[in-house]
Parts: structure tokens; sequence; C-alpha cells
């Protein structure tokens, strides 16, 4: 699907064609648009195709008057909750007279420019506005990993109490997110900083503080990704012992009952053998039997007390 951009009135404006100082937004391409765009724009085919291979990495990469982006910005899956959030390349196209932005999915980043204003966008200067792209990037990552670090909350009071494996394997998850995270933030620090050496990407001075705030970001991003992720470690390793903790409780709980029950039915086994036994012939031999295995009972459990087995 192609969308194209124009900015009117300090927003963003949908236009059904291309024109010059816009920006055209292409996610989930067949290859007829790519095509189309390739030959429209001159813009080399591998350009439109490369930032839709998931596993591409973060670069820069220039060729005749077209540089190429390749950004890795995350998002959340709800389709796939064994990894709830993961990253996806997004492709950035500079050319002489439009801004492309190229994915294999619909994402975030694109909606975040529409239907609000955003102070200072522009498409005149197309350097300003991928250093804007580049900075929601960033403060997207940061949300998700706020919102992993509200699970991780969650799970860590269900943990407390569980001795099932299901809340350990959501951690599992979310580590698995923090890696994906945490290697697709550093690429993108590493990119950023080759793009601002870059000759085909000069900046104003004006644009050097906004790509010093970009890094700040990123930078922080990743510290915090990197902290989340020794803690969930942390925190999978001590839950684990909770869990095998909360098994072997349960298990001498389990092993005490049986004791103090084991005491009367051995009583009662044993007057129940066909054999010559005390006060068999007495009118109360019942009663007695019942008193000698409550006893006995109350005696085991008094032990089993005393032996602190009950406590945790």
């Amino acid at each position: 699907m192609i969308t194209i951009y124009t900015k009117k009135d300090d927003d963003l404006h949908e236009v059904p064609s291309i024109e010059n100082e816009c920006w055209i937004n292409i996610a989930q391409p067949n290859y007829t648009e790519i095509s189309e765009i390739s030959k429209k724009l001159d813009i080399p085919e591998e350009f439109l195709t490369d930032p839709l291979d998931t596993d591409e990495r973060s670069r820069v990469e220039i060729e005749d008057n077209h540089l190429l982006i390749i950004l890795r910005i995350p998002y959340f899956d709800k389709e796939h909750p064994e990894t709830p959030y993961n990253t996806v390349p997004l492709g950035i196209i500079l050319s002489p007279q439009t801004i492309i932005t190229i994915s294999s999915m619909n994402h975030e980043i694109h909606e975040s420019f529409l239907g609000r204003k955003i102070k200072n966008l522009t498409l005149k200067n197309k350097q300003k506005f991928i250093l804007t792209l580049l900075l929601k990037t960033a403060l997207l990552y940061l949300k998700y990993l706020k919102q992993i670090n509200n699970i991780t909350g969650e799970l860590e009071k269900e943990l407390h109490k569980s001795m099932k494996n299901r809340e350990l394997i959501k951690l599992l998850d979310l580590e698995k997110s923090l890696v994906y995270f945490t290697t697709s933030l550093k690429a993108n620090e590493l990119m950023i900083l080759r793009l601002a050496r870059t000759q085909k990407f000069r900046l104003t001075e004006e644009d050097q503080d906004l790509l010093e705030d970009v890094i700040v970001e990123y930078k922080q991003a990743i510290e915090m990704a990197n902290v989340y992720s020794n803690i969930l470690s942390g925190m999978m390793d001590a839950f684990a012992s909770v869990i095998s903790n909360n098994l072997n409780v349960v298990m001498k709980f389990l092993t005490s009952i049986t004791f103090i029950i084991m005491l009367p039915t051995l009583v009662a086994s044993i007057y129940g053998m066909n054999v010559d036994l005390p006060f068999q012939k007495s009118q109360n031999a019942f009663l007695i039997v019942v008193f000698i295995a409550a006893l006995s009972a109350i005696m085991g459990a008094i032990f089993v007390i005393n032996r602190k087995w009950f406590r945790l």
C-alpha cells in the first residue's frame, strides 16, 4: 500500500499523486508497487526490497543521488504472544525530490505523524524530517520498555504465590524481546553515528541539536534495555528457586499429614488382624481402639509441630 503526504498548515495531508517535497509511505508492498516507484523516481530497486527482509541489519548506503537508511523499529505483536515485542526493518530513502519510508508491515511510527500537529515539522528540510522520525523511533522504544517493565512487575506478584512454570515462561518471552531491543538499539546507534558523518546528510546547526537529542534518547533506551534485561535475568533465577521452595513446602506439608494419618491407620490395621489382641473381649473394645488411634494421631501432630515441619 502506498500513501503520499504533503505538508499543509502544520499538518500532513494525503494527496493522490507524487509531488515535490512529499513523503511517500509504503507498507506491505507488492512487486508491482515497488517497480512503479522505482521507475518513477529512478530509485535502485534493491533500495526498496532490502528493507522488506525481516533480518536486514541497520545500515546506511549511498548510490547516485539516493541515500538509503535502514532502521530497526519496535512493534507489539498481538498474534505471537511467545515474543510480544520485536523489531522490524524500516527503510528510509532520501532522494532529491521526496522522502520514502518502506516496511513489510504497518507500524506505529507512521501513525504517530498523522492526525496531530508536530512542532516544526517540515518536508522541505528532509534531514530534519528524518531526524524527527529517528527521535520518534527512540521514544517508541522507551514506551515499549516501560510496558515490559510494568508486565514484569505484574508477573513478579503472581510468582510470589505460584508453583507453575507459566509465569517463568512469560518472563523468558519478555527477556527474548529485550534481547531483540538491545541488539537493534545498538545497531541503530552505530548507524546514526555513521549517518551524521555522511556527506550527503548535511545538517544545519539547529539540526545538530536535534541529532544530539536523538543520540541521547537512543543511549537512554539502550541503558534501560540493559538494566531491565539484567533485572529480568536475576528475577528468573530467583523465582525459579522460589517455585522450587514453594513445591518443597507443599511436599513437606503433605508428608506431615501422611505421617499423622499413618499412626491411627497402623492401630486400626493391628486390631483388624485375626489373632488374640488386648481388650478384644471388652464391651468397650471399639471405643478403646478409637481412643488409642486418636491419641496416636494427636501425639504425631505434636511431634510434627515441635519439629516445625509446618513452618514455611
